[in-house]
């Protein structure tokens, strides 16, 4: 057995906190042709479980949270439980499967089992399917995430599969010695990122502009999904010389700007604050299966209405947020929570996910996805398309995945204060045209 790391228990009393949310991260994988046999799909899944074994355990607490929770196996792990098939009704387009994601990502796992489920489409318009795979947040990160998708598919011919073993990592229970050690070793640490996470502290805490994207969440979910062509991304970046993160956050602010704009809302300076989690895995980590991020909370220009403009300020704020040490220091606050007693980590835990935070408007994540193409049971994966709950009072939440030759932005939204989610889409599409206009 395992323990959780702290941040992983986060995801779970953040779920906890809010009877109406679901922490389910999921990607649609999007293929050719008809989905094979349900029988021998299950077989497949089933065999390449084997790479992944986390996949088969589930999360077992203790009484009063004394001690962390732990992946135990589960004894009567049965597939069945995590794979389902449903189809699309009529007219079967892409509007209709975007409803089927939101009702899938507003659906909570069931705890009592391994926290993760597959669901075929069938019938997609275009001779196509899909296979909806969702995991709780506690079990994966983006990155990890995708990492585990890979290792469920086959090597398609164009691709160079990954050799990268499958990590398990044990962790032990802080020993007397390590104990010994706490006074002194967590104060000096800590004293040296407190000033650094002051800033970040105070965004959260503090209240905020008003704005409508920031209230109340209900159950429901609306989601829709933005393609760009990643070469068009790329040259962008390459001519302002700036990252194509630094283009993707420019263009969100675009379509945030459209939307505050068409809802009558104020635009002014600074702009719009959003979480922008921050990757910390290493490369040969990439298969391990838990929460390696830490976040900035740069503000979005969203006063700003000229293109370049917007691009510019974002390559400055991020380059500076990176500078501030601000996600370094939150990840060594998380690594230092494990030498604390875990019973007050997750009552602080608990605490901070019903803390009703105002000064963040968004989230915004940004996932390097497979480079080479991807196939399933001899069928080719023709898009990715990510999906990433809301959660604290945020009503969107945007993941963004590159996948071969696009960048997918996968925007996630409440249904009842979200109901022109489209009009930040079309901002975001009108945006990228816009910039790559500008840069010939």
């Amino acid at each position: 057995m395992t323990e959780l790391q702290p941040l992983d228990t986060g995801f779970i009393e953040l779920e906890d906190a809010d009877p109406r949310v679901s922490l389910g991260i999921a990607v649609v994988a999007i293929m050719a042709g008809e989905p094979p046999p349900r029988h021998r799909l299950a077989e497949t899944l089933n065999r390449r479980l084997s790479a992944v074994p986390r996949l088969r355990q589930r999360v077992r607490r203790t009484p009063l949270d004394l001690t962390a929770p732990v992946w135990e196996d589960d004894p009567r792990f049965d597939i069945a439980h995590h794979l389902r098939w449903t189809a699309l009704p009529s007219p079967a387009d892409e509007t209709t499967l975007w409803e089927l994601v939101a009702a899938e990502i507003e659906e909570r796992l069931d705890r009592d089992r391994p926290l993760w489920s597959c669901t075929v489409v069938e019938g997609l318009a275009g001779d196509r399917w899909a296979l909806l795979m969702k995991a709780h947040h506690s079990l994966v990160d983006g990155v990890s995430g995708v990492g585990v998708f890979e290792k469920l598919c086959d090597p398609w011919p164009a691709a160079t599969p990954s050799d990268a073993p499958a990590v398990r990592r044990e962790r032990r229970r802080p020993g007397i010695s390590r104990m010994l050690t706490l006074p002194m070793a967590v104060p000096g640490a800590v004293l040296g990122t407190v000033r650094s996470l002051v800033p970040v502290g105070a965004a959260v805490v503090g209240p905020g502009p008003e704005s409508s994207l920031n209230g109340p969440i209900g159950h429901q979910r609306r989601y829709v999904a933005v393609r760009l062509p990643l070469r068009s991304v790329r040259e962008i970046g390459s001519a302002y010389e700036v990252t194509v993160n630094d283009v993707v956050l420019a263009v969100l602010a675009a379509g945030y700007r459209e939307l505050l704009l068409r809802r009558g809302e104020e635009t002014g300076a600074p702009g719009l604050r959003i979480l922008v989690p921050v990757s910390m895995r290493a490369e040969h980590a990439k298969y391990v299966m838990d929460n390696r991020v830490s976040a900035v909370l740069p503000y979005l220009p969203v006063d700003r209405a000229d293109p370049v403009e917007r691009l510019r300020t974002v390559h400055q704020r991020m380059r500076h947020e990176k500078s501030g040490g601000a996600a370094g220091a939150e990840h060594t606050v998380l690594g230092l929570a494990h030498l604390l007693p875990f019973a007050a980590v997750a009552w602080t835990l608990r605490a901070v996910a019903r803390f009703p935070q105002r000064g963040v408007a968004a989230l915004a994540t940004n996932v390097p996805g497979p480079r080479h193409q991807l196939g399933l049971d001899g069928r080719p994966v023709l898009e990715l398309l990510p999906a990433v709950p809301i959660a604290m009072r945020l009503r969107t939440a945007i993941a963004i995945l590159s996948y071969h030759d696009q960048l997918v932005f996968g925007i996630t939204g409440d249904y009842d204060t979200t109901p022109d989610i489209e009009t930040l889409a079309e901002g975001i599409q009108r945006a990228i045209s816009e910039l790559a206009d500008r840069a010939g």
